[in-house]
This record gives C-alpha cells, structure tokens and sequence, in this order.
C-alpha cells in the first residue's frame, strides 16, 4: 500500500481488506480532499449563518439570483438505459444479507446505504465497500449463522450507492492531519474498484447523494464526479446522482440542483423522513411551525403533499424522474392484523405517489416490493416512467412548503414516549454498529431517531401543552424517559445507558445539535 503524501491512515487494516485501500483508491480519495475540501468547509459555515438568519426571524424562498435557471430553458442528460426504469427502489445497509435480500427482492434499483442506515465504524465502513465490490462482481456471498446460504439472482436490481453527506467526516483517514470527508472518501473507494466494471455490465456508477442544502453544494458534487472521472478515464456523464431532497432549503432550489447536476444528473427523490426532521430543525425557533405527534405527519399533510407536488413538476419539467418516498414498515410474521392495516397505509400512500406523477418509490422491506410494484404497474403500464406527465397544473406558492402549522393533530403523552423509546434504542443500535434497525415494525435509521429527538428539543423549548392540558417541562420528560427506559430493559442493557445520556444532552441542552451523528460518531469505537 502506497500512501499519498501527507495522507494517513490511523484506523486498523486487516490483511483482507487491504486491497480496498489500494492505491489508486487512496489517490483518488486524496485528490478530491486536497481539491474540493476547502469549498466544503466554506459551504458548512453557509450552513451555520443560514440557520442563524433563520433563527432570527428570516424567511426561505426562491432565489432572486437563480431566477434565470428557473425560467430558462433547460433539461438534464436522458436518462441511461439501467435508469429508465425505477418503480420500485428498495433501500438498505452495506451488509451482505441485507444486500442479497435487496439485489433478489423483484425491485428495479436497490439503493446500498453508506449513510443513515450504516453504522460509520471502521469495521463497517471496510467491509461496507468489500461488500460492494463482490456485489457488482457477482461474487457476494452470506452464509448464516444457523448455516443458510445467501446468494445473489442471476438478474438483480440496478445498484445504486448512496455516500455519507457532506456534514459527516472519515476520521480513520487524514490528510495533512485532518479528517476526510466522509463523503468523498466513499465515493473514492466506491468509483475506484466499481465504476469501470459496472459499466462494462451495462450499468454504470449510480449515487444517490444526501442532505444538500443548496444548489453550490451539488455543484461541489458535480466538480467531484468530473475530478473522479478524469482520474479514472472514464467519459464525463459515466456517473449518475439522485439527489434526495431532504432538506427544507433544498426544495427551494430544486431546478438549480438539477441545472448544476445536468450531464450527471437521474433526478430527484423526496427524501421524506430527513426533509420532517430538516423542517423542525430549519424553523425550530417559530412557534407557528411546531408539529404535532410525528405519526400524524404524513405525505398527505399540506406541507408535506405540496413537496412531493413541486418535486414531480421540477423533474418533469426538466426531463428528471422523481422518485417518491419510503414505505418504512416491516411486515410482521405473528400479527395478521398489524399487516391488514400497514399495508392499506401504504397502498394509499404509493397509489397517491404512482397517481402524482413519481416515476418511481422507495420500500424498506422485499415483502412491500409486490405490492409497490403493482400499483405503479397499474399507472405506467408498459411505459418505463411518466417523466412526460409535466403536472403545470402545481401550484408553485412557495408559502406551500413552510405550512407546518396547518399540520392536523395533537401532541400526546404516547407521542413524547414513542420519541423517547425511538430515540433511545436507535441510539443505542446505532452506537453497537447497527444503522438499520427494526423498531415497532418500523425500519428506523438516522432520519427517524433525528425527528424523535427533534420534536422533544422543539417541544420543550416551547414548553407545549399537551392533548391533555399537562405542559410538557424537563422533569415529565425525566420522569417519562425513565419509564421508557425501563420498559426497554434499562440502562444496564446493551448500550442502552450511553444512549440515554446522548438523547438527553440532545434534547436537554439550550444549543440544537445540527446531527445527532456527529457526536454519536466520537463515541463509536
């Protein structure tokens, strides 16, 4: 292994996985910190006084400046062949069973998560890219502990890798003594050993890209695909990005991410569970703008159904498929019951997507795939996609998409004990290396746990009353967090003790931590 000069690695290497860390991966990895790591860092203080303004009472809406890109005329590159077609996108972790299970699923495309539903340690981080290049290689074996053996379908699901965003770093990589980001390490690693070889397959290298926040930091994106793809040899618009509107300022400029991604560019997707907790956390000082119980927020709650809307007509207008949201629910193998009603919920839920205009949706479980898949059969029939469904008729009012007061509900006791049981036993996974993981017949990642601890900041900051007339203070959140943490097995169990200390620091203290993540990811090992 050679090192870049002023690189360094100061995580452990085990002799397997050396040849992941090779040395055009690292040169690469290097180059693209050496060069974009600076405007990186400039657009993370955009972030910061961003949120500053809006806490002092600022408003979000289109830009003044992009106004020619809005009214220009304009379309990205047509989409690739292995990309015409994504009605039913199934999503999961770097780990060789849950990627066997999604490749085989009967979906069109399997998103393979290096981010909210991968735990960062090093360990998984490694194994996560060995993972990926046995996978594009046909090669990805699993074999349980109880001695069943898992392997990839002659014909499986186009693969598309999502990276860690911009906010996250890669502490077991330095250049010049400091971390690299997350984000282009990932996708160094993925492009050096996948790229050449998923395009001579017929596919190519696909992403789906994460938390941006304005149409600069796709265009950082954007200079690192033509940065890897010179480096690599490889035409410029081989690479292909998604990108998941999940953020509140994000869907503000969904036509300038877009116009900056064009020659790289396969759509949009409504990143759902990131853009409620994006909402709480842009908006968390307005009073007008608190949410109630987060089961009451779904896709057909005013703010909520105007992005979806919005995000179709962007795409559309500019010749970009628009992907729908998650479908969270795990079937349950005991209780027919729950089935009946979670699977109308999401009937209703992709049938309102299919019917919309979304080219496509994302499930978490192979058992949702039928069901998703029929539904959008049943609307697009032969047709790949419906990118020529122009949906003119939406109403652009960007007042739309900052109606989170006009969200109907409540804020209950069983609503502030569900943020804390979700909160506390995500944490306490994630922190054990687990970044999927099944909770209440949910499958909860980052984005989920984020909106639990978000709201119970928000509501104590607010000091809400809840349905029953009690005002929600520090000391029922104490006596109804420990109560929660009982039921759960208490703090002896698992990580469980470590991960009620970070919820409270989280939820407790005066400054909004901008990503539970960021220090959950110092108390990994």
């Amino acid at each position: 292994m050679t090192v870049p000069p002023g690189l360094e690695i100061v995580g452990p290497v085990p002799p397997e996985r050396t040849a992941i860390l090779s040395d055009e991966a690292l040169a690469l990895a290097a180059r693209l910190q050496r060069e974009l790591g600076p405007r990186r860092a400039e657009l993370l203080a955009a972030r910061a006084e961003r949120q500053a303004r809006l806490d002092a009472g600022e408003s979000l809406g289109y830009l003044e400046e992009t106004r020619a890109i809005r009214e220009g005329d304009w379309r990205v590159a047509p989409a690739p062949p292995a990309l015409q077609d994504r009605r039913v996108e199934i999503t999961g972790p770097a780990e060789p069973k849950m990627m066997i299970n999604a490749f085989n699923s009967g979906a069109r495309v399997f998103m393979c998560d290096l981010e909210d539903a991968l735990s960062p340690t090093w360990a998984n981080v490694l194994d996560g890219q060995q993972a990926l290049r046995d996978a594009v290689r046909h090669e990805l074996r699993f074999t349980s502990p109880e001695g069943r053996e898992y392997r990839l379908n002659e014909e499986i699901a186009t693969l598309i890798v999502r990276p860690r965003g911009w906010h996250l770093v890669e502490r077991h990589v330095t250049l010049n003594g400091e971390p690299l980001s997350g984000g282009l390490f990932d996708l160094a690693l993925h492009l050096t050993h996948n790229a050449h070889e998923l395009v001579a397959r017929g596919s190519g290298p696909f992403l789906y890209l994460p938390k941006l926040e304005s149409h600069l930091e796709a265009r950082l994106w954007n200079d690192a695909f033509l940065i890897a793809q010179e480096e690599l040899g490889l035409p410029v618009g081989t690479i292909r990005a998604t990108v998941l509107i999940e953020t509140l300022p994000a869907a503000f400029e969904m036509e300038e991410i877009l116009h900056e991604l064009r020659e790289h560019s396969a759509g949009l997707n409504a990143g759902r569970w990131d853009y409620i907790f994006s909402a709480i956390k842009k908006l968390r000082e307005r009073e007008d703008a608190i949410l109630p119980d987060r089961a009451c927020v779904t896709m057909a709650v005013p703010f909520m159904h105007a992005y979806t809307q919005m995000l179709v007509r962007a795409c559309h207008r500019r010749g970009a498929h628009a992907i729908g949201g998650m479908a969270a629910f795990i079937p349950s193998r005991r209780d027919a019951a729950v089935n009946e009603v979670a699977f109308a919920k999401v009937r209703e839920d992709k049938e309102r997507e299919a019917q919309g205009g979304c080219d496509g949706t994302w499930v978490a479980h192979p058992d949702l795939v039928p069901l998703a898949l029929g539904i959008f059969d049943e609307v697009l029939g032969d047709r790949p996609n419906q990118v020529e469904r122009l949906r003119e008729d939406v109403d652009t009012d960007p007042a739309r998409l900052l109606a989170l007061g006009e969200t109907p509900g409540e804020i209950t006791e069983a609503g502030v004990r569900t943020n804390i049981s979700v909160g506390v036993r995500y944490i306490a996974a994630w922190l054990d290396g687990h970044g999927a993981v099944a909770i209440d017949n949910l499958m909860e990642d980052a984005a989920t746990a984020e909106i639990s601890r978000a709201q119970l900041w928000q509501w104590l900051r607010f000091g809400v009353a809840l349905a029953d007339g009690r005002p929600f203070t520090r000391e029922l959140y104490a006596v109804l967090r420990d109560e929660e943490v009982e039921r759960i097995g208490g703090r002896g169990e698992g990580r469980i003790g470590e991960a009620v200390d970070l919820l409270d620091e989280l939820v407790l203290q005066e400054r909004f931590e901008e990503f539970l993540t960021v220090p959950a990811y110092a108390r990994l090992a």
